[in-house]
Formats: C-alpha cells, sequence, structure tokens
C-alpha cells in the first residue's frame, strides 16, 4: 500500500492519501482524542505524540499537529498507523457508530444555501484537506462550522469572506454575511 500525501493551506494540516476509499457518503472530524473514541483509526491516530486534530474525508485523512511538532518527526508515525488500519481491514468506526441524518425542514433559502454549499464550495475544500458545514442561517447571516485542514487555517477568514460570502450573496440576495462557527 503506498500513501500519498499533499500539503494544505493550513501548516498544522497534513492531507494522506491511502489510495482507497476513506469514508463513503460524508466526513467525521475528530478535534480532541475524547470525539475520537469511536474510531480505531482516529484513536491510533491521536496515539501518536503531537497530533491534536483527524478528520475523514471520502479519500483522505488530514491529520493536525501539534504547532511545536515537526512533520519529519511526525509523518513515519502517521503513515505506519494509517498503514496498519487499511490492510489489516479493520472497520473505520467501532459497533453501531454512524452519522446522524439531517431530518430538519429547511426552507427554500437554507435548501439553496446548502446546494451551493455541496456543489460549488465543499469539493473545493476537500482537495485542501477540510471541510464546510451548514450549521445556520438567521437575519442574513449564514454561519459555517469549519473542518479538517480549514479549522485553524490562516486562509480561512479569506475563504470565507472573499469566497463562499461573495458566491452566496451573488446567488441568494437574502445573504448579508458569512461568518465562521465559535
Amino acid at each position: 500500500m503506498f500513501i500519498q500525501t499533499e500539503q494544505t493551506p493550513n501548516p498544522a494540516t497534513l492531507k494522506f492519501l491511502p489510495g482507497r476509499e476513506v469514508m463513503a457518503g460524508g466526513t467525521a472530524d475528530f478535534p480532541t482524542a475524547e470525539t475520537a473514541a469511536k474510531s480505531p483509526l482516529a484513536t491510533a491516530l491521536f496515539a501518536v505524540d503531537g497530533v491534536r486534530g483527524v478528520f475523514f474525508g471520502g479519500d483522505f485523512v488530514t491529520v493536525t499537529k501539534d504547532e511545536a511538532r515537526d512533520w519529519q518527526l511526525l509523518k513515519p508515525s502517521i503513515l505506519s498507523v494509517i498503514m496498519e488500519h487499511f490492510t489489516a481491514e479493520q472497520p473505520l468506526f467501532s459497533g453501531a457508530a454512524e452519522a446522524a441524518a439531517d431530518t430538519s425542514d429547511d426552507g427554500e433559502i437554507v435548501t439553496q444555501i446548502k446546494e451551493l454549499l455541496a456543489t460549488r464550495v465543499r469539493p473545493a475544500v476537500a482537495q485542501d484537506g477540510g471541510d464546510i458545514i451548514f450549521q445556520s442561517f438567521e437575519d442574513g447571516v449564514v454561519t459555517l462550522h469549519l473542518q479538517g485542514s480549514c479549522a485553524g487555517c490562516p486562509s480561512s477568514t479569506a475563504t470565507l469572506k472573499a469566497g463562499i460570502e461573495n458566491l452566496l450573496r451573488h446567488y441568494i440576495p437574502e445573504v448579508r454575511e458569512v461568518r465562521a462557527a465559535q
């Protein structure tokens, strides 16, 4: 098994591409070791000293490191953990852990926002090892949750304001502003 790595716009994150599907039909964000308990792979990655976050995308794993650590020292251990997990064909999640389905009754504007995010924004940020999730739309303000390499990225504010906000305002006049969730 050959695992490729790619740098992301966030210097604290690195994207690992195992050459196979990681997570079908969605993403999973593990910002802390405690949240990783439902995933054997995420738990094993957090066991590597210096790992501060793990994110699963369709065909990649994004790992966030402690700023004091060097990628040259962390990368071999992370590659080993990912390789062992996939060559042993272990499940990504333990037990009956599954993503909660969004069953909310969205209005027309929220549906349009989610559609634009899904078709125009998420594919682009996935290339950088992250994801952007719709959180709310209230009084013209769209609130988005940044995950993976997008969380804490120095260029995330520019992406939100110059990219996503302009896109949404162009197609949906009711949108006045886009903010990152706190």
